[in-house]
């Protein structure tokens, strides 16, 4: 069973450890800064505000931008965020650890208005909570993870949605094992529980949010287990309708692949699959024991991995977030650390491998640490969150206008 406060704890300890032998990589030449306008959106203020935004954000047809900090509020819980296109932000929500704390991933948005998302903490058992919010504000705990008797613990990640208002998401904790689970929620809260995973051959803790496809397939990953006999590594998954696992892929952490899965996956219309893992790739970045700056990979539908990238200091180091791509088959994501100032970046890497570093995180008050992806609008406009930095170093809300 992993720690609560294990992801979050490792991620200090490597960023340290980047600071230590980001000189190392200095001789790599960084890809120069993309032209396009950046601006900090929002610095949250600590309570009664929120705090350590790590959640990537969703934006409606009205042009609110919507997400989650793990912790502040008047409670000290964490809150649920609005911002209106002018930066002005409303605490639509300040969470109760009897009623769910620390929401750590994004909300959706149905096609009522309600907000849908997850915290890792609280709810009838503690174990962590899936949340409804409705247009006028009330608060609706759909379902309380128990943590025993084979169900759930702690989500990482918010859940999504099919046409029939069903929810689907991961526990990083739980399960008979406690490796985890993938759980779907219905629309009057039953939950069932579509797979426990194991800690062998099918991986464990599941720490990303899951992708669907229109046969109702999912796909998702873990950040364990793999092919490296007991290490980090991770796997990427496949569950179909009928609730069957299939392995797709089982990263190795050897000659330049991923390790340590912890972001979801997106899946373009050819079925092929693209994701970001912790570690991995060709260079070290701080721990000689859990190498590499972390990779961008596509998995095609046959299985068949393609390393697309793979981070080296100056370019960004360590990326926790997913990616989101355009019509043109671009890519855009973040890294936790590396980049000029070793804050993290933000990236965009067209279909050649050919990657742009679209910003460079300074630290407050810029941000710093991004641990979320980004969202991407029609216009290219990219939206995203650090988990700390800004005036009040509590984290950020910024966006990059193209």
């Amino acid at each position: 069973m992993r720690s609560n406060t294990f992801l979050s704890g490792l991620r200090r300890a490597i960023r340290i450890n980047l600071f230590l032998t980001l000189a190392a990589c200095l001789p790599l030449l960084a890809p120069g800064a993309y032209a396009q306008t950046y601006n900090v959106l929002h610095s949250f203020e600590g309570p009664p505000d929120g705090k350590y935004p790590e959640s990537v954000l969703t934006k409606d047809a009205k042009g609110y931008l919507y997400g989650t900090t793990m912790r502040g509020g008047v409670s000290y819980g964490g809150t649920l965020f609005r911002l209106d296109d002018t930066g002005s932000e409303t605490v639509l929500y300040n969470f109760l650890a009897g009623y769910g704390a620390g929401p750590i991933g994004g909300v959706i948005q149905d096609e009522k208005g309600a907000l849908y998302g997850a915290t890792q903490f609280g709810g009838a058992y503690g174990s962590g909570t899936v949340f409804k919010l409705d247009k006028k504000g009330n608060e609706t705990v759909v379902y309380s993870f128990k943590g025993t008797g084979g169900d759930g613990a702690t989500p990482y990640s918010g859940p999504i949605q099919d046409a029939d208002g069903n929810l689907y998401g991961t526990t990083a904790l739980g399960g008979r094992s406690k490796n985890g689970t993938v759980y779907k929620i219905d629309r009057a809260g039953k939950e069932t529980i579509l797979h426990r995973f194991t800690g062998g051959s099918d991986g464990s803790n599941p720490y990303g949010s899951l992708a669907r496809d229109d046969q109702g397939n999912l796909y998702g990953t873990t950040g364990f287990g793999g092919n490296c006999g007991g290490g980090y590594c991770g796997e990427v998954f496949k569950i179909d309708a009928g609730g069957k696992l299939t392995v797709l892929y089982g990263f190795t952490g050897k000659g330049g692949d991923g390790n340590f899965a912890v972001a979801g996956v997106i899946r373009d219309a050819k079925g092929n699959l693209y994701g970001t893992t912790y570690y991995g790739g060709n260079l070290q970045c701080g721990d000689p024991y859990l190498p590499g700056c972390g990779i961008v990979f596509k998995l095609d539908p046959a299985g068949k991995e393609t390393v697309l990238y793979a981070f080296g200091g100056t370019d960004g180091a360590n990326p926790v977030g997913g990616v989101a791509r355009d019509a043109a088959g671009n890519l855009y994501g973040t890294t936790w650390g590396g980049g000029e100032y070793g804050a993290g970046v933000v990236f965009k890497l067209d279909e050649n491998g050919n990657l742009t570093v679209l910003h460079s995180f300074a630290g407050p008050p810029d941000g710093d640490m991004p641990a979320a992806g980004v969202f991407l609008d029609p216009t290219g406009t990219l939206y995203g969150t650090t988990q700390e930095g800004g005036d009040h170093n509590w984290g950020t809300v910024y966006e990059l206008v193209p």
